[in-house]
């Protein structure tokens, strides 16, 4: 299973990820943005459509794990390792 980090902007034009950045404490943290409001978990429910869309997977098998209203949520993806995820994600590379 992987886990990944993202800062989550909602009320987007559209919805999208702007690539990586490193956060304060230095982990790499996926920059994503989304069209959806914060109102009754429909921005994480957009980052959960989104993140499957990028990986071509069903969205049944991302689930958020930690931040549901935070800006930075914690995702974990099933059936994924590291490096199927980081090849997923390399066009976004660091």
């Amino acid at each position: 299973m992987a886990r990944i980090v993202v800062r989550l902007t909602p009320k987007a034009a559209q919805d999208r990820i702007d690539g990586w950045d490193v956060d304060e404490h230095g982990r790499a943290v996926l920059k994503a943005r989304v069209r959806a409001a914060p109102i009754e978990g429909r921005a994480n429910e957009a980052l959960v459509a989104l993140i499957a869309k990028t990986l071509k997977l069903p969205k049944s098998r991302v689930a958020l794990t930690g931040g549901e209203t935070a800006r930075f949520k914690t995702l974990e993806i099933d059936g994924l390792d590291e490096a199927g995820l980081r090849a997923g994600l390399e066009r976004f590379s660091i």
